[in-house]
């Protein structure tokens, strides 16, 4: 496991590090900082097409699709630069780490220069069709329908929780294309353009008062016979495959943001006292033990290069994180006490350590419950028996 950097390494480290820092005290020094995905929406698409303009979008992409053809350790490296400088999260991340790369691995050449180059340049938003309200965890459960009529798929169905799509441009959608089919078998991935009369996006309030999901609704919503990616009836093994991506070289960057979070409690707790007790220093102890076992899992994890064997460390991860920062939540606000019941402003605006207690109550349900999870290191990981599935 590769738990250091080569100083050409590091000497890249310094030069990424450089570059977001200039822009974040220079020119988009506004968005320094913003922890909404919302906030500033279309100068955050004006940053994506900055970062485009100057070679740092998508690094791991080949450099013929506009990307650096970066190492793994630079893109992990990169990563965490672009959280330890405040720069606030992609709003583009769905185009760059998941439609991306699954056009780099599925897509037909004219696919890839049809959709990459506006990926890369920050001019094509993406947002992502894959949950339903009866198919979240359970994927293989969707109903959204597409029939072929002509040269055009005709979409009828329903999204949630499609992050962004609201100001996305596309939205790539499983869908059921053949007549009768169950579980994973018949379904089809498409890519849709969100600016259309057969799709009503509708905004959903969350909890801290964001509205970074939304639901979609396609009625007769239309698009080319070719904006499929595979074959048809083949979107499941596309699907697992663009989800494979989603455990990458993010996941440091990701900890580094996590590490922001637990320097902010930290710097709270010495403000008011509560480092001086020895309850809240062993909890503050134990939190900062957990983000470190977290890196090296995910170094070890990234470090993996059989893939003809199950990566434990890839199945544990997201159950990991995702207990650990809802745990982080309920630290933040019992250091902050009172005073983190009270908003900054005079609309539901709130600081970063009570959203981050708001937000973080969902981190154990989306992409994965917990519950899921378990099944997952249960059976794919130690070799269990399947949990029954319901009796017919």
């Amino acid at each position: 496991m590769k738990l250091g950097f080569t100083q050409a390494e590091e000497d890249f480290r310094q030069e990424a590090s450089d570059w977001l820092n200039a822009q974040m005290q220079g020119e988009f020094s506004d968005i320094r900082g913003i922890t909404s995905l919302t906030e500033k929406a279309e100068r955050r698409i004006e940053w994506e097409q900055h970062l485009g303009e100057h070679g740092w979008s998508c690094i791991g992409w080949p450099s013929k699709w506009g990307g650096r053809d970066a190492t793994l350790a630079q893109q992990v490296i990169f990563a965490e630069e672009y959280a330890r400088a405040g720069v606030p999260g992609r709003v583009n991340h769905i185009g760059i780490e998941l439609a991306g790369p699954t056009l780099l691995a599925f897509g037909t050449e004219e696919q890839k220069q049809r959709f990459l180059p506006g990926i890369a340049s920050g001019k094509t938003i993406f947002c992502q069709g894959f949950s339903e309200p009866g198919a979240g965890s359970d994927l293989a459960s969707v109903r959204t329908k597409a029939r072929l009529d002509g040269d055009e798929w005709v979409v009828d169905g329903q999204k949630i929780w499609t992050s962004l799509a609201q100001i996305s441009d596309w939205i790539f959608v499983i869908a059921r294309t053949e007549e009768g089919t169950k579980g994973p078998k018949g379904l089809t991935f498409l890519m849709m353009e969100t600016d259309q009369p057969g799709i009503d996006i509708r905004p959903i309030e969350q909890i801290n008062g964001d509205a970074e999901f939304n639901e979609t609704f396609f009625d007769g919503a239309r698009c080319p016979a070719d904006s499929l990616i595979g074959a048809v009836g083949d979107g499941w093994r596309v699907a697992m495959g663009l989800l494979s991506f989603e455990r990458g070289v993010s996941t440091l960057g990701q900890q580094m943001a996590f590490r922001n979070e637990l320097d902010e409690i930290v710097a709270a707790a010495k403000a008011n006292g509560k480092a001086n007790d020895p309850i809240f220093r062993q909890r503050l102890a134990k939190a900062e033990i957990g983000l470190r076992l977290m890196r090296y899992g995910a170094l070890r994890m990234l470090s993996n290069t059989d893939h003809s064997k199950v990566d434990g460390a890839a199945l544990t991860y997201k159950i990991q994180w995702a207990s650990w920062r809802r745990d982080l939540g309920e630290l933040a606000m019992d250091v902050l006490g009172q005073e983190g019941e009270i908003a900054d402003g005079t609309e539901y605006e709130w600081s970063t350590l009570p959203n981050l207690f708001l937000y973080s109550r969902a981190d154990t349900i989306y992409g994965g419950t917990n519950q899921i999870q378990r099944n997952l290191i249960a059976e794919r990981g130690l070799g269990m028996p399947r949990e029954p599935r319901g009796v017919k």
